[in-house]
């Protein structure tokens, strides 16, 4: 891992320091430039510790903080924006920079820094200050947190997967792993195109990806955006990399760790032995495991061997044009297809439908699955809400099941895992009658999780404490020895209470009290003017200004027997507490394949009732090439617009058996008519569809998609120097170099980037290619009515129209879309509805006039018409033409 570039060891505007200590705390920046010697046993030991981890930030433990010091210092306080402080580095050293957070802040503070690219090496005392046999306290490094380790759950996002991932790349060939270690995933595929693997990580977001180099300044985690000369530049820079060695992912180190992970003698059973650049992505993933993770054993699920070819392929462009799971405006999730179907209880059934979204399936079988249950959550109004209301009384079970199995488990979370664990036996009784797949498959609670949510109920109080430490974790009555422990405390602590009373009536002394500090103990309090009253056997311990504080011999036992009880009842407890989570953390594969189950019950469920309140019908799947949608619907826009303004419309494509049934629409039609927002619909229905949802229309027949395309809107890549019209082109030819007969493509204003002769010439051209040696199922949305043509020459393209309400001074979107073509754009029009001045308006119409006067473009065009296979239109049009347009 590595501290980001671009961190100037001058502290943001000082923090208030002096000018001499901050030319000082600047001096001392580097914990390299200073003799080890020198230094204090302390700072001696954190040296030693950053020098092992150089590439992180390094968070020591220090009583009841966490503290970091040099170069880590400064970074900690600018990006945390918290106070610079210094301390004593030795008396050849001086001052050196110091910044701190209380060890309880510490996950808050990580999850900042984590958000913003750092690591963290986390160094905490593994001894207790009492027992400390040298000078220090014995520290270790117990965790190595980077962006793609989260646990805690105060650092991740509760309704999205936290990956990461390991990448091994030979020539054009590539082996991907990754895993979610907060809900135990782990997956790991291979494939032989270097645009497969950008796409799949595009899919997956990983947190963070790591990448085997031979370099030797290995630099770490590379941020966002940043270059390095051992990133392959096949990879997309969005994400955080962090450099490895090469020696945990070579293929004999890789598979020896993979069979003692999983206690296997072959990996046949894993399906990866004939995979080798995934066995060693899946290898060296879990190596950066064991070195962040130190002692703790992250519980994953048996690897999963899948292939590319068994989901629908969505690229990274058609995810963004249809707005999947954020818009593209502003990258939100609001007004995105999840946000519109997203009627999850838990975060592990909101988890589970983003992964069904972004990866849709291709056999029917399995789509007719999860529409079966579907149809009996959408039948069965009661049933669901039962559902519905039982499941928010279930936790996260996937992400508890991980934290108790890496041992990091709070109190909390497992009276949450006790308190889900006993309503999965009341979710099986609600659906004991069920009869759909999704349903049956939660009919069954397996014994032992049943035994184990009554097992933890049994001992755990209902709300303990948030401290794991604090005591009261464990109920009365459940350990004979802890509660003999609890009744010598309290009858110790009973007594100290009524001390008080007794000393006073005693002494005859009414202010007599009786006190404690952290310091002195337990004390005895009388005012300096009561002094001369004080009996024989008080000890004077402490003189303050208006008191003194004394003990007794009597005191003193009674406050050694109290305090040592307390520690004695907190081990016990934590002992206690400790081995349930050892028993959880063994169930945990179990509880996590239960878990899958609930969540796919929670999606499910959320789907039926968007199906029910939006007026979503069951889509018929049909082999062959079939797209028909009767009245269909945008499930986005429709739940954005009051209830009944979305116009509905129909679509038929690709049919075999019928001749009228094109495989390529040409769409024409105004600006700000609904093009777009028709292709959306299509696309998004159909996505809809393979992922097992109802849809947006009164009914439809649809066939299995390999992929779909979309082209939509324009965007500059100024990253890489592209303009617009070449990331269209570039996004164009992809369609053409991999669509099939059985994909569906959306394609809008194609050619629009450049001259208005050669964008013509290109849709045209793109057009036909499409119709006649893809024969994918196209719809074509343009401006160029010339296009109109081609369905006259090919007999399997078709024209539709948005249609519009001519009146003499305004036009009316109808937002319909009918059969024919139109022959205007009405683009002024649309210019005037914006707010153009009227004098560019009037200016515009003129100028439209000569134009459409003078202008020959699309002669020779239906002549021009490919015959055969191999002959080249005519040129549409003459640019050498001169127009008189009156300037």
């Amino acid at each position: 891992m590595t501290v980001p570039p671009n961190t100037s060891t001058e502290p943001a505007a000082n923090n208030g320091l002096p000018d001499r200590l901050v030319k000082h705390a600047v001096r001392y920046a580097d914990h390299r430039a200073v003799h080890r010697d020198h230094l204090t046993p302390m700072l001696r030991h954190y040296a030693d510790l950053k020098d092992q981890y150089p590439h992180t930030l390094l968070f020591y433990r220090v009583g009841d903080f966490f503290e970091t010091f040099f170069q880590d210092a400064l970074i900690v306080s600018r990006e945390l924006e918290i106070v610079l402080t210094s301390k004593d580095g030795g008396k050849e050293v001086g001052r050196v920079p110091l910044s701190g957070i209380p060890h309880h802040a510490l996950d808050r503070y990580c999850a900042l820094l984590v958000e913003k690219g750092y690591a963290i090496a986390v160094c905490d005392q593994v001894e207790d200050a009492a027992d400390a046999q040298g000078a220090l306290v014995r520290r270790e490094i117990t965790r190595v947190v980077t962006p793609g380790t989260l646990l805690e759950e105060g650092m991740l996002n509760a309704r999205r997967n936290n990956y990461l991932a390991a990448i091994v790349i030979a020539g054009h060939h590539w082996g991907l792993s990754y895993a979610d270690i907060s809900t135990g995933e782990f997956l790991t595929t291979q494939s032989s195109s270097l645009e497969q693997l950008t796409q799949e990580l595009m899919r997956l977001q990983p947190a963070e990806v790591l990448i085997p180099t031979n370099a030797p300044d290995l630099r770490g985690l590379l941020r966002p955006g940043e270059k390095s000369e051992h990133l392959p530049d096949c990879l997309p820079t969005q994400f955080c990399y962090t450099l490895r060695s090469q020696t945990p992912f070579t293929q004999v180190e890789a598979r020896q760790r993979l069979l003692q992970r999983f206690r296997v003698r072959s990996l046949e059973g894993l399906g990866c032995e004939h995979l080798p650049l995934a066995v060693r992505a899946a290898g060296g993933l879990l190596e950066y495991l064991d070195d962040t993770q130190k002692e703790t054993q992250i519980p994953l699920q048996p690897i999963c061997t899948y292939t590319l070819t068994e989901f629908l392929i969505l690229d990274s462009q058609t995810r963004r044009n249809l707005e999947i799971t954020q818009t593209v405006r502003d990258g939100t999730f609001h007004n995105s297809l999840l946000w519109a179907l997203d009627r999850t209880i838990t975060p592990m059934g909101s988890r589970a439908l983003r992964r069904w979204l972004l990866q849709p399936l291709l056999k029917v079988t399995e789509i007719q699955a999860r529409q079966d249950t579907l149809q009996e959550l959408v039948n069965n109004g009661t049933l669901r809400e039962d559902l519905q209301r039982l499941l928010r009384q279930i936790y996260d079970l996937e992400r508890l099941a991980g934290r108790a199995g890496s041992g990091t488990a709070s109190p909390r979370d497992l009276v949450g895992l006790a308190d889900s664990l006993g309503k999965l036996p009341e979710l099986a009784r609600l659906v004991e009658s069920s009869r759909s797949p999704y349903l049956k498959a939660v009919q069954q609670v397996p014994p032992v999780l049943e035994q184990l949510g009554k097992h933890l109920q049994a001992r755990l109080v209902e709300r303990p404490p948030l401290a794991l430490k604090e005591g009261g974790l464990i109920r009365i009555g459940v350990v004979p020895q802890l509660d003999e422990m609890r009744q010598q405390a309290t009858d110790d602590e009973t007594w100290l209470a009524k001390l008080e009373v007794i000393e006073r009536e005693r002494t005859g002394i009414s202010t007599l009290k009786v006190g404690y500090s952290k310091t002195f103990g337990y004390y005895i309090s009388i005012s300096r003017s009561k002094a001369g009253q004080v009996p024989d056997g008080y000890d004077r311990k402490q003189t303050l200004v208006n008191e003194e504080r004394y003990i007794t011999s009597e005191l003193k036992e009674r406050e050694n027997r109290i305090l040592n009880a307390r520690k004695e009842l907190g081990d016990l407890e934590y002992e206690i507490f400790a081995g349930l989570r050892s028993e959880v953390g063994e169930q945990a594969e179990l509880i996590r394949t239960v878990a899958r189950a609930v969540a796919a019950v929670d999606a499910l469920a959320g789907l039926a009732e968007v199906a029910v309140y939006q007026g979503y019908s069951r889509p018929k799947m049909v082999e062959g090439r079939q797209l028909s949608i009767s009245e269909g619907r945008h499930p986005v826009v429709e739940q954005a617009l009051p209830a009944g303004f979305f116009v509905p419309n129909s679509a038929e494509l690709g049919n075999q058996e019928s001749n009228s049934i094109p495989d390529l629409i040409v769409l024409t039609g105004p600006n700000a008519s609904g093009k777009s927002c028709y292709l959306r619909q299509i696309g998004l229905i159909q996505l809809m569809a393979q992922v097992g949802s109802f849809i947006p229309a009164q009914s439809a027949q649809l066939s299995i998609c390999d992929r779909i395309f979309t082209r939509v809107g324009a965007v500059d890549d100024l990253a890489t120097g592209q303009s617009t019209f070449m990331v269209e082109m570039n996004e164009t030819a992809n369609i053409l170099n991999h669509g099939t007969a059985r994909s569906l493509i959306l394609l809008d204003e194609i050619g629009r980037g450049t001259a208005t002769f050669d964008g013509l010439s290109i849709a045209w051209a793109v057009a036909e290619h499409l119709a006649t040696e893809v024969r994918a199922r196209t719809i074509f949305a343009t401006h160029y009515h010339e296009l109109n043509e081609l369905a006259s020459i090919l007999p399997n393209v078709a024209n539709y129209q948005v249609t519009v309400k001519e009146m003499p001074d305004q036009i009316i979107f109808l937002h319909r879309v009918q059969p024919g073509g139109a022959d205007r754009s009405y683009g002024i029009e649309a210019g005037r509805l914006a707010g153009l001045p009227s004098s560019v308006i009037q200016r515009a119409r003129q100028v439209m006039s000569q134009i459409e006067k003078h202008s020959k473009i699309a002669v020779g065009l239906r002549k021009g018409g490919r015959s055969e296979k191999n002959s080249q239109p005519d040129p549409p049009h003459d640019p050498t033409q001169q127009l008189e347009i009156g300037i």
